[in-house]
């Protein structure tokens, strides 16, 4: 495994996030394809074996049950000190008034919340999950600020939004002397492009750690077109994702595939190497319901792609709408 930096933090994390989505019970919450904690043990095993110390996860997923999890079998399988554990917040997670968001009152509750369910004192990186539009900036920033100084967390993150949202409350956040964002998690992958514009050079001109969700998008890059999965028949997030633009996509999914065969390695390997060569990017957030995916994910890290290779891959690509931040 290879590790780095995340931004310009002193934080060393595998160059692979293990994304946790995937574990948690199928009949809590919206992911009805998730796999249970006998099911997820095993491939959070392997993917400790193999070197990854960096999970992600969030207070949202599976209502909860992928903190549940996932916090029991790190328990189990490694030293505290060892791992890099993050989780996000602004989901719902109750009715009613002050169930969402990024509220004083939400971001104090549900930290002690996540911080039971993963059975640790602190995460390392805790992250909003969108942005507040209903919540003063200010407000969120200093209680952000008021978790890290009460040890709850050691870094804070943030998640998918316009990068003048970003780059507002990256400012903030100074001008008050509170503590920073240290990471940017959003949407990067073959098949939408949209961060290139602002979010990634707006990261790298501040430090800012990179580790993009879905690199694989939902995994319709390692599949040929028409094939669907249990997942992609219920993600419904994915159908919001991915829509208009149907045949650039697919001829984006053929040029990832005419790649692959001429290497001769999975269509898996060659999508996530293209996110691995970009520079702004620390650690893509992998998704694996299956130990094999852990293979091909870990595979990717020793391929470098030619230009030529990586101009192939980009050159079918077409603008899209702006999506993600919901």
């Amino acid at each position: 495994m290879d590790y780095t930096k995340l931004g310009r933090t002193g934080l060393d994390i595998s160059r692979l996030c293990l994304g946790c989505m995937t574990f948690g019970v199928p009949n809590r919450g919206t992911h009805e394809w998730s796999l249970d904690e006998e099911a997820s043990r095993p491939i959070l095993r392997k993917a400790i074996e193999a070197g990854i110390n960096f999970f992600d996860t969030a207070n949202v997923y599976s209502d909860g049950t992928s903190e549940e999890i996932v916090g029991r079998a790190l328990k189990d399988l490694a030293p505290r000190e060892e791992l890099v554990i993050a989780t996000k917040v602004h989901g719902r997670m109750h009715a009613g008034p002050n169930g969402a968001g990024l509220s004083r009152k939400a971001i104090m509750q549900e930290i002690d919340a996540s911080l039971k369910r993963l059975g640790t004192d602190y995460v390392d990186l805790y992250q909003i999950h969108r942005f507040d539009d209903h919540t003063p900036i200010e407000e969120t920033l200093e209680a952000l600020h008021d978790v890290v100084k009460a040890g709850k967390a050691r870094y804070i993150g943030a998640s998918s939004m316009y990068a003048w949202q970003f780059a507002t409350m990256l400012h903030v956040a100074q001008a008050n002397g509170w503590t920073q964002f240290v990471s940017m998690q959003n949407f990067v992958n073959l098949m939408y492009r949209e961060e290139e514009r602002e979010m990634l050079p707006l990261c790298a001109e501040k430090g800012i750690g990179v580790i993009p969700w879905s690199p694989l998008a939902r995994g319709r890059l390692t599949r040929d077109w028409q094939d669907e999965t249990k997942r992609s028949q219920t993600d419904h997030f994915g159908k919001y994702l991915f829509g208009g633009t149907e045949e650039a996509d697919r001829r984006v999914v053929e040029a990832v595939a005419n790649v692959a065969n001429e290497r001769g390695v999975s269509r898996a390997q060659i999508a996530l190497a293209w996110v691995l060569a970009k520079p702004e990017v620390s650690a893509p957030i992998i998704g694996a319901s299956k130990e094999a995916h852990l293979d091909d994910a870990i595979a990717a890290l020793d391929i470098e792609l030619s230009q030529d290779e990586i101009s192939m891959l980009e050159e079918p690509y077409i603008p899209h709408a702006v999506v993600g931040f919901s």
